[in-house]
């Protein structure tokens, strides 16, 4: 199956139409009745489609150029173990014999739908229950490793990052050199962090363990559904695509908000939860802001460089400006005070 990269000047996605979609589907025995919601996803193209039967499934159109088939279908196995594991994980069916399918020049798999909100963040018993299943997923990841799937790492999330942006001129003249400063402190301050394993693209404890990670484990991706009389319900996760080997603390600290204090309490009640399954190392914690800083600088890379995606423009007006620019060199500069704190407790 080959993946072909994106045609210079035609978004990847010019040509997946909703007729695409359906032909797509009926290709591996699903028919749409017609009815089809795209769902909120940049990076991909992904559809609540209604099939004839009243029954529905999310159709997800992988973007051409940014993983090899090797490396979806590891995302693919990585959900299958879970939910073998009955971790309430939602990944792809098994159609034809195989979970990956090519058409019309992409590749799409296809999941049941799930419903459900974004979990209450505020409720502490709420973050136990998290804890709980992340600790479930990080078992589950720890038990082999990734192959074909990159590492979290600071050259992929930092320094490359950063050369590109500077390569491709995209940061205004008024604003490059702050922000040229600002990026290398950071990155200089990450790169000879105490807690991390020698060697300058590293981003681990010394001898801590690397494990398949969810990766990108935002409220958004935690769908809550209430419980009903027979106790069903809960969180459930979603959207494996940013799956990759790195610290068990990348899947938690997203998870945390506002000031010290509560972030502190946040974090208590999501490790409550985590150690009923999966003792959690406490050094971990100092990776929180790190983490946090490679993620504030690889995101306005990716803006940059999907920037010809329509898609984008419509729903970030804001990137690239000056002020956008500036504004990111005041969150850096928040972020070298952060990393020089000590850090979180629980």
């Amino acid at each position: 199956m080959n993946i072909s990269p994106e045609t210079p000047g035609l978004h990847a996605f010019a040509t997946l139409t909703p007729d695409v979609v359906l032909d797509a589907l009926a290709t591996v025995g699903l028919y749409g009745d017609g009815r089809l919601m795209a769902l909120s996803s940049y990076e991909n193209r992904v559809y609540q489609v209604t099939l004839e039967d009243g029954e529905r499934v999310v159709a997800k159109f992988y973007r051409p150029g940014r993983w090899s088939e090797a490396q979806i279908l590891e995302e693919h196995a990585f959900a299958a173990d879970l939910m073998a594991a009955e971790v309430p994980a939602v990944g792809p069916l098994v159609l034809a014999g195989r979970t990956l399918h090519p058409f019309g020049g992409f590749v799409f798999s296809v999941s049941p739908w799930r419903g459900g909100r974004q979990p209450e963040l505020d409720d502490f018993e709420v973050l136990e229950w998290i804890g709980r299943f992340l600790a479930r997923i990080h078992t589950v990841g720890a038990a082999q490793p990734f192959t074909h799937r990159p590492p979290l790492d600071l050259h992929s999330f930092g320094s490359e990052p950063h050369d590109w942006l500077l390569a491709h001129e995209l940061i205004p003249l008024d604003v490059q050199s702050e922000w040229r400063s600002a990026c290398e402190q950071a990155l200089s301050l990450i790169g000879g962090h105490t807690h991390l394993a020698h060697g300058p693209d590293r981003l681990h404890l010394k001898d801590a363990t690397m494990l398949r990670l969810h990766g990108d484990c935002h409220p958004g991706n935690i769908l809550w559904t209430p419980l009903d009389e027979w106790g069903r319900g809960g969180p459930h996760f979603v959207d494996l695509d940013d799956a990759r080997m790195g610290p068990a603390v990348q899947d938690l600290w997203m998870l945390l908000s506002g000031d010290r204090r509560q972030r502190t309490h946040q974090l208590g009640a999501l490790l409550d939860g985590y150690e009923q399954f999966r003792s959690f190392d406490r050094r971990e914690l100092a990776l929180i802001e790190p983490l946090r800083t490679l993620r504030l600088i690889h995101y306005s890379a990716w803006l940059a460089r999907r920037w010809q995606d329509p898609i984008f423009p419509i729903n970030f007006p804001w990137f690239g400006s000056s002020d956008y620019w500036r504004g990111q060199v005041d969150m850096l500069h928040e972020q070298i005070e952060a990393m020089q704190e000590e850090p979180l407790v629980a």
